[in-house]
């Protein structure tokens, strides 16, 4: 059997998974939350038990090192040398890689380089593998790119309307991001709806995107250049008339790094609702009246509709759609808030399910089967990386 190490670093937590492999079983699970906070969050759970402290962890270095201290102290691993693998989930491969690979100086520059457009997370990603590398020399890293499963999408798709030659000497084209969970929720939906050739995954968390998947393979996503694009996300504008941008920089006086910031950081259910970038929080607010957190939401909502019709068009039919990610698996509401608009599709959804978040949650008169599929992003990671570093 074979240790592998999972990690899924985000712009202020670190999720993780110890895999025996090829059996695929969970021996540890957890993650670090708020990191870049006097009260982080680190939890896992082992052995059955459930543990759940908070600490202050400066950076993502720190919250590997705990980690790594975690393991040996509370005797899941008897030496570092039992990890034969460790799996990185990195934003942003560009053209540089379709595939997942093993980690070397020239793949970690070349993370570095393209953390221009991915800036929440490929620099802490690089973070991650340096941190582990430093701890664990010899043991084989492998960078799984959300960029990859998007590789097969057509080019008439991921191609933008700009002069030719910026696509030839930068690379500007649409990627598609959260190729693991995209991945994962297709290959699970597939085996609940074999007959299911036409499907739709929606992967709703702070972070979100919406992908056609046709016979398995992504033909189209709501991510672009950069995950900036798409749907309306926890502080990320989505889509927008991008003369916005010079106009903005122009009547505020802001500079091309402030005006990412605003993109970025500022603006989606943050920046509509004013209450936060937390759906809950948002959800919460709105039902207290707040108008401007129920236009968030109605606004967040109808950005997945928009492209969820988009997508069946690309499909031509509908035969599955799926929710995944935190708010997806979690939110009767943005369920129901979504799907209302989807009967012309054949969707229609029992409530009484939804409301249980149920995994399957259609009507019996629904043409369309409507899953709730829990994402497990680090059991493509483990796989890719037995696969990459032919282990086992």
């Amino acid at each position: 059997m074979t240790k592998i190490m999972a990690i899924n670093s985000g712009s202020s937590s670190l999720k993780f998974k110890l895999f025996e492999m090829p059996n695929e079983e969970i021996l540890v699970e957890g993650g670090v939350e708020r990191i870049g906070s006097s009260s982080a969050i680190f939890s896992y759970k082992f052995e059955g038990k459930k543990v759940a402290k908070e600490l202050e962890i400066s950076d993502h270095e720190a919250a590997v090192n705990y980690l790594l201290s975690v393991l040996i102290d509370e005797k899941m691993i008897t030496s570092y040398e039992e990890i034969e693998g460790v799996g990185h989930r990195i934003s942003h491969g560009g053209t540089y890689y379709e595939d997942a690979t093993l980690i070397d100086e020239v793949v970690e520059e070349r993370i570095g380089e393209l953390g221009v457009l991915s800036p929440l997370h490929n620099p802490v990603n690089l973070i991650g593998i340096r941190s582990f590398k430093k701890v664990l020399p010899n043991t084989k890293q492998v960078a799984i790119f959300d960029t990859s499963f998007h590789y097969s999408i057509p080019k008439k798709n991921y191609m933008y309307a700009l002069p030719y030659e910026y696509y030839e000497k930068y690379g500007i084209r649409r990627y598609g991001f959260h190729g693991p969970s995209h991945q994962y929720v297709a290959e699970e939906s597939a085996k609940l709806n074999p007959n299911g050739k036409k499907t739709i995954t929606c992967h709703i968390g702070s972070g979100a995107s919406v992908s056609a998947v046709l016979d398995g393979q992504s033909i189209n996503s709501s991510m672009g250049f950069t995950p900036l694009a798409g749907l309306v996300m926890g502080t990320r504008t989505g889509d927008l008339d991008p003369q916005i941008i010079p106009f903005i920089q122009e009547k505020e006086g802001l500079s091309p790094q402030e005006v990412k910031e605003l993109m970025n950081t500022k603006s989606g259910l943050l920046g509509i609702s004013g209450v936060s970038n937390d759906y809950r929080d948002v959800e919460k607010a709105a039902d207290e009246g707040n108008e401007r957190a129920q236009l968030a939401l109605d606004v967040f909502a109808h950005q997945v509709v928009h492209y969820i019709g988009a997508y069946a068009a690309d499909l031509n039919g509908l035969d599955t759609l799926v929710f995944t990610a935190g708010i997806g698996e979690r939110s009767s509401r943005v369920r129901t808030s979504i799907t209302n608009y989807l009967t012309y599709l054949g969707v229609s959804i029992d409530e009484e399910k939804n409301n249980k978040n149920e995994l399957s949650i259609e009507a019996d008169d629904s043409k369309v089967k409507v899953l709730v599929i829990p994402t497990d992003e680090e059991i493509i990671i483990a796989r890719d990386v037995m696969r990459i570093a032919k282990l086992g």
